[in-house]
């Protein structure tokens, strides 16, 4: 049988030890802080990333090296016949389009997926890719079922802070000054191509309805209604924000009458732009 090996990177919330235990690849994606140079889950970890948040380190991100990019496919391939490299969103990095240039040379054994994901979506790409492996699809076939369905997810997040979107110039100081006045709590979605703005809501309360009710609305409209709720997987995130998502689980459970809600970090390359205490709603729809 042609074995097929998965490969993501970072922004997947995969963790080294988790990819081991999937046997898949995650390539760590590159952070900037001061001026120097660490990898995501390598010698960086989720409490380093906070912790220079909060001293106001400069951070920034950046895209895996071609060299490490390529490095890593070919020691892949010494064992393996196809790869099915999952990158970050094109639309939120040039990563992607990186590695489809790179793959050129590998003759169709390099399959890189654009399905327009982030975070924990990109998470269930990987995992819907290891399910139609083994079940013996091809590098081809999953790259196509991957990008046919790339759509058929949903990330809300509400914001405890506006600093850094104002920091990254996302919205201007006057507009940071009276959000954070009025104690606002903007709600921004990840449809496919950009983090982009979706409602603002007064209190925590408030927008976790309004997260709540966006997932039912594209459920009911783009992902064949309401009685496919079994057939949906669910998903919170964070960032540094543990309690109040497990608590927005259990919200979420009672919403939708179901059993699995996972919870996890959001990525730290979103983490940048929004800084710590938001949560998130996502949803993806089963293969």
């Amino acid at each position: 049988m042609n074995k097929v090996i998965i490969m993501t990177d970072s922004n997947s919330g995969i963790t080294q030890d988790e990819a081991k235990k999937l046997g898949v690849s995650v390539l760590p994606m590159p952070f900037l802080i001061d001026g120097k140079t660490h990898f995501e889950d390598i010698d960086f970890t989720q409490e380093d990333f906070y912790r220079h948040l909060a001293e106001d380190s400069e951070i920034s991100t950046s895209q895996p090296s071609p060299e490490n990019v390529l490095g890593e496919w070919d020691r892949l391939l010494e064992t393996a016949d196809e790869i099915v490299h999952i990158p970050m969103s094109s639309g939120l990095s040039g990563a992607c389009q990186t590695a489809k240039m790179l793959a050129e040379d590998y003759h169709g054994r390099v399959q890189v997926v654009n399905n327009q994901r982030i975070s924990v979506t990109q998470r269930q790409s990987v995992l819907d890719a290891i399910e139609l492996s083994n079940k013996g699809a091809s590098a081809l076939e999953i790259k196509e079922r991957l990008e046919q369905v790339k759509f058929e997810s949903s990330i809300y997040i509400m914001l405890d802070t506006l600093k850094y979107l104002k920091r990254g110039g996302r919205i201007t100081p006057a507009a940071a000054a009276l959000g954070s006045a009025l104690k606002l709590k903007p709600v921004l979605q990840i449809q496919g191509e950009k983090l982009d703005k979706y409602s603002i809501a007064r209190t925590s309360k408030q927008g976790a309805g309004k997260m709540i009710a966006a997932i039912e609305e594209d459920i009911k409209n783009r992902f064949g209604g309401m009685e496919q709720v079994g057939n949906i997987h669910f998903a919170v995130a964070h960032t540094h924000n543990d309690e109040a998502a497990a608590e927005f689980a259990d919200q979420i459970r009672q919403a939708f009458g179901i059993d699995e809600v996972t919870v996890n970090p959001l990525s730290l390359s979103i983490s940048c732009h929004i800084g710590p205490g938001s949560l998130a709603i996502a949803c993806s729809k089963a293969l």
